[in-house]
């Protein structure tokens, strides 16, 4: 992985750029990985648990719990701010604005974090 990471900073070299140092971190995967520590030049890259990729919080075990405890939290707000700003207590009213602002938020990637566990498909 190492000479990955000189190949990328030697093409940036050779077109101008820079990497943000501050901003590359390490996601080690699996269980028995030997968790090794990676350069970006002269500095060494920061080990994470979780990183976020187009929305999806993934960690280091693969789970995606954080992710449905996540989107659940977003919707609840949401379900909230409906709540207390909408005056109208009708079926119809509610059933709709939830389907347009909560739901969304609830099946945004949801063919990548489909819930693993019992817990996580009730919490949401």
């Amino acid at each position: 992985m190492q000479k990955g990471i000189y190949q990328l900073e030697s093409w940036a070299e050779r077109n101008l750029t820079k990497f943000n140092k501050g901003k590359g971190r390490v996601l080690h995967l699996g269980r028995n990985n030997p968790r090794h520590q990676y350069r970006l030049g002269v500095d060494l890259l920061e080990s994470s648990s979780a990183e976020r990729d187009l929305g999806v919080l993934v960690d280091d075990r693969l789970t995606m719990s954080q992710q449905c405890a996540l989107a659940n939290k977003k919707a609840n707000g949401i379900l909230g701010c409906i709540r207390r700003s909408v005056g109208s207590r009708s079926r119809e009213v509610l059933l709709s604005l939830c389907s347009a602002l909560g739901r969304p938020h609830l099946e945004y990637c949801v063919q990548c974090w489909a819930p693993q566990f019992k817990r996580d498909e009730e919490l949401l």
